[in-house]
Protein backbone atom coordinates (compact mmCIF):
# COMPACT_ATOMS: atom_id res chain seq x y z
CA UNK A 1 0.00 0.00 0.00
CA UNK A 2 2.59 2.48 -1.17
CA UNK A 3 0.44 4.56 -3.55
CA UNK A 4 -0.82 7.09 -0.91
CA UNK A 5 2.74 7.62 0.33
CA UNK A 6 3.99 8.04 -3.23
CA UNK A 7 1.29 10.59 -3.92
CA UNK A 8 2.18 12.60 -0.83
CA UNK A 9 5.85 12.57 -1.77
CA UNK A 10 4.96 13.60 -5.32
CA UNK A 11 2.83 16.47 -4.00
CA UNK A 12 5.64 17.65 -1.72
CA UNK A 13 8.16 17.42 -4.56
CA UNK A 14 5.89 19.42 -6.88
CA UNK A 15 5.27 22.05 -4.20
CA UNK A 16 9.00 22.52 -3.65
CA UNK A 17 10.47 22.18 -7.14
CA UNK A 18 7.86 23.87 -9.37
CA UNK A 19 7.91 27.33 -7.69
CA UNK A 20 11.72 27.35 -7.78
CA UNK A 21 11.75 26.48 -11.47
CA UNK A 22 9.22 29.22 -12.18
CA UNK A 23 11.24 31.74 -10.15
CA UNK A 24 14.35 30.96 -12.18
CA UNK A 25 12.58 30.99 -15.55
CA UNK A 26 12.98 34.05 -17.74
CA UNK A 27 9.64 33.78 -19.53
CA UNK A 28 6.80 34.43 -16.99
CA UNK A 29 7.01 38.22 -17.42
CA UNK A 30 7.07 37.73 -21.19
CA UNK A 31 4.03 35.44 -21.15
CA UNK A 32 1.92 36.30 -18.07
CA UNK A 33 -1.17 34.43 -19.29
CA UNK A 34 0.88 31.28 -19.80
CA UNK A 35 2.49 31.76 -16.37
CA UNK A 36 -0.97 32.03 -14.81
CA UNK A 37 -1.91 28.75 -16.46
CA UNK A 38 1.27 27.00 -15.26
CA UNK A 39 0.77 28.17 -11.67
CA UNK A 40 -2.81 26.91 -11.69
CA UNK A 41 -1.69 23.53 -13.01
CA UNK A 42 1.01 23.24 -10.33
CA UNK A 43 -1.40 24.05 -7.50
CA UNK A 44 -4.03 21.71 -8.98
CA UNK A 45 -1.43 18.92 -9.05
CA UNK A 46 -0.53 19.46 -5.38
CA UNK A 47 -4.19 19.43 -4.38
CA UNK A 48 -4.85 16.33 -6.50
CA UNK A 49 -1.99 14.49 -4.82
CA UNK A 50 -3.51 15.21 -1.42
CA UNK A 51 -7.05 14.34 -2.51
CA UNK A 52 -6.08 11.02 -4.11
CA UNK A 53 -3.87 10.07 -1.18
CA UNK A 54 -6.73 10.84 1.19
CA UNK A 55 -9.16 8.73 -0.86
CA UNK A 56 -6.89 5.67 -1.01
CA UNK A 57 -5.92 5.99 2.66
CA UNK A 58 -9.59 6.15 3.64
CA UNK A 59 -10.33 3.13 1.44
CA UNK A 60 -7.55 1.24 3.19
CA UNK A 61 -8.74 2.23 6.66
CA UNK A 62 -12.49 1.69 6.33
CA UNK A 63 -14.35 -1.01 4.46
CA UNK A 64 -17.36 1.26 3.83
CA UNK A 65 -15.23 3.76 1.96
CA UNK A 66 -13.51 0.96 0.06
CA UNK A 67 -16.85 -0.33 -1.10
CA UNK A 68 -17.75 3.05 -2.59
CA UNK A 69 -14.37 3.76 -4.17
CA UNK A 70 -13.97 0.29 -5.74
CA UNK A 71 -17.66 -0.48 -6.15
CA UNK A 72 -17.44 -1.57 -9.80
CA UNK A 73 -13.80 -2.58 -9.88
CA UNK A 74 -12.81 -6.23 -10.52
CA UNK A 75 -11.39 -8.18 -7.63
CA UNK A 76 -7.95 -8.21 -9.21
CA UNK A 77 -7.86 -4.40 -9.19
CA UNK A 78 -8.77 -4.22 -5.51
CA UNK A 79 -6.11 -6.79 -4.66
CA UNK A 80 -3.52 -4.84 -6.65
CA UNK A 81 -3.78 -1.93 -4.22
CA UNK A 82 -3.16 -4.22 -1.21
CA UNK A 83 -5.62 -2.23 0.86
CA UNK A 84 -5.80 -4.89 3.55
CA UNK A 85 -2.07 -4.59 4.22
CA UNK A 86 -2.26 -0.93 5.19
CA UNK A 87 -0.67 -0.03 8.47
CA UNK A 88 -2.15 1.96 11.36
CA UNK A 89 -1.18 5.20 9.63
CA UNK A 90 -3.96 4.94 7.01
CA UNK A 91 -6.81 6.26 9.16
CA UNK A 92 -4.87 9.22 10.67
CA UNK A 93 -3.56 10.17 7.24
CA UNK A 94 -7.07 10.13 5.76
CA UNK A 95 -8.44 12.20 8.64
CA UNK A 96 -5.64 14.78 8.47
CA UNK A 97 -5.96 15.19 4.69
CA UNK A 98 -9.75 15.37 4.89
CA UNK A 99 -9.49 18.03 7.57
CA UNK A 100 -7.07 19.98 5.40
CA UNK A 101 -9.51 19.77 2.50
CA UNK A 102 -12.40 20.99 4.60
CA UNK A 103 -10.22 23.79 5.96
CA UNK A 104 -9.32 24.84 2.41
CA UNK A 105 -13.00 24.90 1.47
CA UNK A 106 -13.81 26.93 4.59
CA UNK A 107 -11.05 29.42 3.73
CA UNK A 108 -12.39 29.78 0.19
CA UNK A 109 -15.92 30.35 1.49
CA UNK A 110 -14.58 32.92 3.96
CA UNK A 111 -12.69 34.71 1.21
CA UNK A 112 -15.74 34.80 -1.06
CA UNK A 113 -17.96 36.03 1.78
CA UNK A 114 -15.48 38.77 2.64
CA UNK A 115 -15.20 39.78 -1.01
CA UNK A 116 -18.97 40.01 -1.32
CA UNK A 117 -19.14 42.06 1.86
CA UNK A 118 -16.51 44.43 0.48
CA UNK A 119 -18.46 44.70 -2.79
CA UNK A 120 -21.68 45.45 -0.91
CA UNK A 121 -19.92 48.18 1.06
CA UNK A 122 -18.43 49.70 -2.08
CA UNK A 123 -21.75 49.53 -3.92
CA UNK A 124 -23.45 51.24 -1.00
CA UNK A 125 -20.72 53.90 -1.05
CA UNK A 126 -21.18 54.30 -4.81
CA UNK A 127 -24.92 54.69 -4.42
CA UNK A 128 -24.32 57.33 -1.78
CA UNK A 129 -21.70 59.24 -3.74
CA UNK A 130 -23.32 58.74 -7.17
CA UNK A 131 -27.07 58.32 -6.60
CA UNK A 132 -29.36 57.29 -9.43
CA UNK A 133 -31.22 60.12 -11.09
CA UNK A 134 -35.04 60.06 -11.16
CA UNK A 135 -36.13 57.46 -13.69
CA UNK A 136 -32.62 56.02 -14.06
CA UNK A 137 -32.30 52.25 -13.74
CA UNK A 138 -29.31 50.21 -12.72
CA UNK A 139 -27.71 48.64 -15.78
CA UNK A 140 -25.14 45.89 -16.10
CA UNK A 141 -21.74 47.21 -17.07
CA UNK A 142 -22.71 50.73 -15.99
CA UNK A 143 -19.94 53.30 -15.89
CA UNK A 144 -19.86 55.23 -12.62
CA UNK A 145 -18.04 58.55 -12.38
CA UNK A 146 -17.14 59.68 -8.87
CA UNK A 147 -16.02 63.07 -7.70
CA UNK A 148 -12.49 62.66 -6.42
CA UNK A 149 -9.22 64.55 -6.22
CA UNK A 150 -7.17 61.39 -6.69
CA UNK A 151 -7.02 59.77 -10.13
CA UNK A 152 -8.24 56.22 -9.73
CA UNK A 153 -10.29 53.54 -11.46
CA UNK A 154 -11.36 50.04 -10.58
CA UNK A 155 -13.67 47.31 -11.79
CA UNK A 156 -16.34 46.27 -9.32
CA UNK A 157 -17.31 42.65 -10.19
CA UNK A 158 -20.60 40.99 -9.38
CA UNK A 159 -23.98 40.32 -10.96
CA UNK A 160 -24.03 43.91 -12.19
CA UNK A 161 -20.35 44.74 -12.81
CA UNK A 162 -19.38 48.37 -12.92
CA UNK A 163 -16.37 50.35 -14.00
CA UNK A 164 -15.72 53.16 -11.53
CA UNK A 165 -13.61 56.14 -12.60
CA UNK A 166 -12.90 59.27 -10.59
CA UNK A 167 -13.22 62.75 -12.06
CA UNK A 168 -9.52 63.32 -11.39
CA UNK A 169 -8.71 60.37 -13.65
CA UNK A 170 -10.97 61.75 -16.36
CA UNK A 171 -9.29 65.15 -16.13
CA UNK A 172 -5.79 63.66 -16.24
CA UNK A 173 -6.23 60.89 -18.82
CA UNK A 174 -7.32 62.04 -22.22
CA UNK A 175 -8.23 60.18 -25.39
CA UNK A 176 -6.32 56.95 -25.93
CA UNK A 177 -4.86 56.97 -22.43
CA UNK A 178 -8.34 56.80 -20.98
CA UNK A 179 -9.05 53.96 -23.42
CA UNK A 180 -5.99 52.17 -22.03
CA UNK A 181 -7.34 52.48 -18.50
CA UNK A 182 -10.73 51.09 -19.52
CA UNK A 183 -9.13 48.25 -21.53
CA UNK A 184 -6.95 47.31 -18.54
CA UNK A 185 -9.93 47.00 -16.22
CA UNK A 186 -11.96 45.15 -18.85
CA UNK A 187 -9.07 42.70 -19.16
CA UNK A 188 -9.42 41.87 -15.47
CA UNK A 189 -13.18 41.42 -15.82
CA UNK A 190 -13.12 39.27 -18.95
CA UNK A 191 -10.50 36.88 -17.53
CA UNK A 192 -12.29 36.70 -14.14
CA UNK A 193 -9.08 37.52 -12.33
CA UNK A 194 -11.09 38.10 -9.15
CA UNK A 195 -11.63 34.34 -8.80
CA UNK A 196 -7.93 33.61 -9.20
CA UNK A 197 -7.21 36.12 -6.45
CA UNK A 198 -9.89 34.61 -4.19
CA UNK A 199 -8.57 31.05 -4.58
CA UNK A 200 -4.93 32.02 -4.10
CA UNK A 201 -5.75 34.14 -1.05
CA UNK A 202 -7.81 31.32 0.47
CA UNK A 203 -4.99 28.77 0.11
CA UNK A 204 -2.31 31.15 1.35
CA UNK A 205 -4.48 32.26 4.28
CA UNK A 206 -5.43 28.71 5.22
CA UNK A 207 -1.91 27.31 4.98
CA UNK A 208 0.52 30.18 5.61
CA UNK A 209 3.40 27.75 6.23
CA UNK A 210 3.17 26.19 2.75
CA UNK A 211 5.45 28.22 0.44
CA UNK A 212 3.82 27.08 -2.79
CA UNK A 213 0.50 28.64 -1.76
CA UNK A 214 2.15 31.90 -0.67
CA UNK A 215 4.00 32.01 -3.98
CA UNK A 216 0.76 31.29 -5.82
CA UNK A 217 -0.94 34.26 -4.14
CA UNK A 218 1.93 36.67 -4.71
CA UNK A 219 2.37 35.70 -8.35
CA UNK A 220 -1.35 35.92 -9.05
CA UNK A 221 -1.40 39.54 -7.87
CA UNK A 222 1.56 40.38 -10.09
CA UNK A 223 0.72 38.34 -13.17
CA UNK A 224 -2.91 39.44 -13.47
CA UNK A 225 -1.72 43.04 -13.68
CA UNK A 226 0.78 42.15 -16.40
CA UNK A 227 -1.89 40.26 -18.31
CA UNK A 228 -4.29 43.21 -18.09
CA UNK A 229 -1.50 45.54 -19.21
CA UNK A 230 -1.04 43.36 -22.29
CA UNK A 231 -4.76 43.53 -23.05
CA UNK A 232 -4.61 47.33 -22.95
CA UNK A 233 -1.39 47.52 -24.95
CA UNK A 234 -2.81 45.35 -27.72
CA UNK A 235 -5.75 47.72 -27.97
CA UNK A 236 -4.08 51.14 -27.72
CA UNK A 237 -0.33 50.48 -27.81
CA UNK A 238 2.38 49.98 -25.21
CA UNK A 239 3.54 53.60 -25.02
CA UNK A 240 0.01 54.88 -24.46
CA UNK A 241 -0.62 52.25 -21.79
CA UNK A 242 2.64 53.09 -20.03
CA UNK A 243 1.85 56.81 -20.03
CA UNK A 244 -1.61 56.13 -18.64
CA UNK A 245 -0.08 54.00 -15.88
CA UNK A 246 2.42 56.74 -15.00
CA UNK A 247 -0.17 59.53 -14.96
CA UNK A 248 -2.50 57.44 -12.82
CA UNK A 249 0.16 56.66 -10.19
CA UNK A 250 2.71 59.48 -10.24
CA UNK A 251 1.21 61.25 -7.20
CA UNK A 252 1.24 58.09 -5.08
CA UNK A 253 4.99 58.00 -4.59
CA UNK A 254 5.44 54.72 -6.42
CA UNK A 255 8.34 56.03 -8.48
CA UNK A 256 10.43 57.12 -5.52
CA UNK A 257 13.03 55.20 -3.54
CA UNK A 258 10.76 54.36 -0.62
CA UNK A 259 8.85 51.10 -1.05
CA UNK A 260 5.08 51.40 -1.40
CA UNK A 261 2.20 48.92 -1.80
CA UNK A 262 2.33 49.73 -5.55
CA UNK A 263 6.08 49.08 -5.83
CA UNK A 264 5.45 46.85 -8.86
CA UNK A 265 4.20 49.79 -10.96
CA UNK A 266 7.68 50.97 -12.10
CA UNK A 267 8.48 47.44 -13.28
CA UNK A 268 5.23 47.34 -15.20
CA UNK A 269 6.01 50.67 -16.86
CA UNK A 270 9.52 49.52 -17.78
CA UNK A 271 8.10 46.31 -19.24
CA UNK A 272 5.69 48.29 -21.40
CA UNK A 273 8.37 50.72 -22.60
CA UNK A 274 10.97 48.00 -23.26
CA UNK A 275 8.82 44.98 -24.09
CA UNK A 276 10.59 41.62 -23.95
CA UNK A 277 10.28 39.38 -26.96
CA UNK A 278 7.45 36.88 -26.79
CA UNK A 279 8.27 33.20 -26.78
CA UNK A 280 8.04 31.39 -30.11
CA UNK A 281 4.63 29.88 -30.72
CA UNK A 282 5.99 26.32 -30.64
CA UNK A 283 7.61 26.86 -27.25
CA UNK A 284 4.41 28.38 -25.88
CA UNK A 285 2.54 25.32 -27.10
CA UNK A 286 5.06 22.98 -25.48
CA UNK A 287 4.89 24.82 -22.15
CA UNK A 288 1.10 24.81 -22.23
CA UNK A 289 0.99 21.07 -22.90
CA UNK A 290 3.65 20.32 -20.28
CA UNK A 291 1.76 22.31 -17.66
CA UNK A 292 -1.47 20.50 -18.52
CA UNK A 293 0.28 17.18 -17.94
CA UNK A 294 1.39 18.11 -14.41
CA UNK A 295 -2.04 17.44 -12.81
CA UNK A 296 -2.35 14.26 -14.89
CA UNK A 297 0.70 12.67 -13.27
CA UNK A 298 -0.95 12.13 -9.83
CA UNK A 299 -3.94 10.53 -11.55
CA UNK A 300 -1.66 8.16 -13.46
CA UNK A 301 0.26 7.29 -10.28
CA UNK A 302 -3.03 6.47 -8.53
CA UNK A 303 -4.18 4.31 -11.45
CA UNK A 304 -0.95 2.38 -12.07
CA UNK A 305 -1.73 -0.64 -9.81
CA UNK A 306 -5.20 -1.00 -11.28
CA UNK A 307 -4.00 -0.65 -14.86
CA UNK A 308 -1.30 -3.26 -14.26
CA UNK A 309 -3.86 -5.66 -12.84
CA UNK A 310 -6.13 -5.15 -15.85
CA UNK A 311 -3.22 -5.49 -18.27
Amino acid sequence: MMVPVTLLLLGALTAVVAPRLLARADWPDREPVLALWVWQCVVAAVLLCCALSMTLSAAAAWQAVRGHVFASAPRAVVDAYALGAAGPWAAPTAVILASAGLWSLAMLVREVVRARARRRDRRAELLLRAPLLPGEERAAGRLVVLEGERPDAWWLPGTAPRLVVTTAALRRLKGRRLDALVAHEEGHAQARHDWLLHCSAALAGGFPQVPVFAGFRDEMHRLVELAADDVASRRVGRLTTALALVELNEERGVFGRSPTPQAHVPQRVHRLLAPPDRLPALRRLRLTAAAALVPVIPVLVALVPGLRALG
